[in-house]
């Protein structure tokens, strides 16, 4: 073996034995001695979305937009209806 070869060798042996080593320590060590300890905390945080009358009031707000938008100017009609009547003369000259 060279010994540049050596030393990468070297190197990844000691790393997987560092890694090994880590992986055993955070096991369960299966001693008699256990800690068990509970913390419960509840937190809540409600953005105004999630509220449901906040979707009701935005359909009815948004189906009125809808209407007004779709009706246009139709309740200030007196019911009365103009007829346009278009006549077009055409002349040609013949030899």
């Amino acid at each position: 073996m060279t010994m540049p070869g050596f030393f990468k060798y070297a190197f990844l042996l000691f790393l997987t034995s560092f890694a090994s080593a880590m992986a055993w320590a955070q096991g369960d060590s299966g001693s008699s001695t256990t800690a068990t300890t509970q913390t419960t905390t509840q937190t809540t945080t409600q953005t105004w979305y999630t509220e449901p009358w906040v979707w009701i009031v935005g359909g009815a707000v948004l189906i009125l937009i809808i209407v007004a938008l779709t009706r246009g100017n139709k309740g200030d009609s007196t019911g009365r209806t103009d007829r346009v009547t278009v006549t077009k003369t055409t002349s040609s000259e013949s030899e």
